[in-house]
């Protein structure tokens, strides 16, 4: 295990004062931060307004626990920067530091397709999360798509019963993200959390983002795929988001 901490860089298709609107205006944050459930608004408080360091002229924002954004011009486009705090001497604290490094990989590339694809839209998520006790890009046929190099199209039957298509939009250690045609251009993100001081046997999710589909449509598919994961995987933690805030 390295003390060296975690840094995350993406390049986003916008400009870095849209960027870093996306930082600042809870609206905006909404529009890309984890996903909704009943304490979003209050998290979102916690996370990136409380405690926290900001410069506007530098485009620089260290949020609560230390973790940083920093914003680059690349005429037009942005280069984003995130980097963890180091570990420090708190046990109870270290004991999530990968759980959070896997939730602020996933908000990042969240924030930048949404700024990329959909400025200024609103989402509807469902989120999946619960003990990896099978390989969760297995479980729903995805592993196929998981060596490809982003931007590649793929096509698959998922899960549920849906055909998939798209294009592969990011690809971690741990994390592969997907546009979905059919989702009005949306986005899947699925993980599988390594082992950790508090999910011993690791931890599966998946974020399923949403955009223009009617109450019925969303209710449709909210449905399908919840009943699918309470067949694959056991009930979540009780908990949040993985956040630096516990909110």
């Amino acid at each position: 295990m390295t003390d060296e901490p975690f840094f995350l860089e993406v390049t986003i298709a916008a400009p870095v004062a849209d960027v870093w609107r996306a930082l600042r205006d809870p609206e905006q944050i909404r529009r890309w931060h984890g996903w909704h459930f009943d304490g979003l608004d209050k998290e979102i408080e916690v996370i990136y307004h409380q405690d926290v360091v900001e410069s506007a002229a530098e485009h620089r924002l260290e949020v609560q626990g230390g973790d940083v954004f920093e914003l680059d011009d690349l005429d037009g486009r942005t280069r984003l920067r995130m980097t963890r705090a180091p570990r420090g001497g708190d046990p109870g604290w270290d004991a999530y530091y990968n759980d959070i490094t896997e939730g602020w990989i996933t908000f990042v590339h969240q924030l930048a397709f949404a700024l990329e694809r959909h400025p200024g839209a609103d989402r509807r998520t469902v989120f999946l999360a619960g003990a990896a006790a099978t390989p969760v890009l297995e479980a729903a046929g995805l592993a196929v798509v998981a060596g490809l190099p982003p931007a590649s199209p793929y096509e698959l039957e998922g899960p549920t019963g849906e055909t998939l298509r798209g294009r592969v939009r990011f690809r971690t250690a741990n994390q592969v993200g997907l546009t979905v045609d059919g989702w009005g251009d949306g986005l899947l993100v699925a993980g599988q959390n390594p082992p950790s001081p508090v999910n011993p046997g690791g931890a599966a999710m998946m974020v399923l983002t949403t955009y223009g589909l009617d109450d019925a449509a969303f209710a449709d598919l909210e449905s399908r795929w919840n009943a699918w994961w309470a067949r694959n995987f056991p009930e979540p933690p009780a908990s949040g988001q993985d956040d630096p805030a516990g909110a």
